[in-house]
């Protein structure tokens, strides 16, 4: 099993070495499946992809954001969600890498499949990137603060991220408390409660829980903040480290949006938490 497992780590860094740098000298592109793709959504057409970007070598800090958008398992905001964060994140000295995964149309484990891909395929490399150990974090909006979520609370292992950065996150997936949107899109009309229970992260917090920052707006009128905070409570009582700042206003999806009210204060925040550990 292990020499299977250097195998397919090997495999991952030389598929990486052959993607050709098209986003600036040394960004990369990376199809996540090279063959037949984990799990199956029934559209041919929807290809899972990562875009990784380098900072400078001379201020890298040698840390890694994945970030996930959102799009309540119906679209993903690639910009304002994702790849408008790059200059941000290169700014402070990170390696980012934004995510495209895949919708998923009836069949719930598509998404996790391909945030666990893209995580193989990051600690694969972190030794070539000067990634340090610890050093790669999760960045989730929305659904894809459920996604990141998902994975700090279900795994123990290398999938699991080192940090935590939630923004207006989907948590839950209980009936009567959840995004109806997110919910169907996800797990279908009718899951059933052991369902919506496996994909309710704050149910699953233990004490390894990795770190958390949660930020939402007092008035989302897509994502209750009680998803966000409830998450944060119980982070807390697990002795989770966890910052949590609710904006009064702001609504949903303002990502990077420099419209958004609080703009400056939260990428001050977000800049402090990140310098605090």
């Amino acid at each position: 099993m292990q020499n299977m497992t250097s195998f397919k780590s090997l495999l991952i860094i030389l598929l990486l070495m052959s993607v050709p740098a098209v986003y600036g000298d040394n960004d990369i592109d990376v199809k996540l499946w090279q063959d037949e793709m984990s799990e199956n959504n029934g559209d041919a057409s929807d290809i899972p992809t990562m875009r990784i970007f380098f900072p400078d070598e001379s201020k890298s800090v040698h840390r890694m954001i994945l970030i996930i958008p959102g799009g309540l398992y119906d679209k993903i905001n690639i910009e304002t969600e994702g790849l408008d964060w790059v200059p941000f994140f290169k700014k402070m000295g990170y390696t980012t890498a934004v995510l495209k995964y895949r919708l998923p149309h009836g069949n719930e484990k598509v998404p996790v499949a391909d945030v666990e891909r893209a995580m193989t395929i990051l600690r694969a490399n972190v030794k070539k990137w000067g990634i340090k150990d610890n050093g790669i974090g999760m960045m989730g909006f929305a659904a894809g603060g459920h996604l990141a979520s998902y994975m700090a609370t279900h795994y123990k292992n290398e999938m699991k991220p080192d940090f935590q950065i939630l923004m207006y996150p989907v948590i839950t997936m209980m009936d009567g408390f959840a995004n109806n949107e997110a919910r169907t899109n996800l797990l279908g009309d009718s899951p059933k409660k052991k369902t919506d229970r496996n994909y309710s992260s704050d149910m699953h917090v233990t004490r390894i829980t990795p770190r958390a920052l949660v930020m939402l707006s007092d008035d989302d009128p897509v994502v209750s903040p009680s998803n966000g905070m409830n998450y944060c409570n119980e982070l807390y009582r697990h002795d989770v480290p966890v910052s949590l700042y609710v904006f009064p206003t702001g609504g949903h999806g303002w990502g990077m949006d420099e419209g958004f009210d609080y703009h400056i204060e939260m990428e001050l925040l977000l800049k402090a938490w990140l310098e605090s550990f």
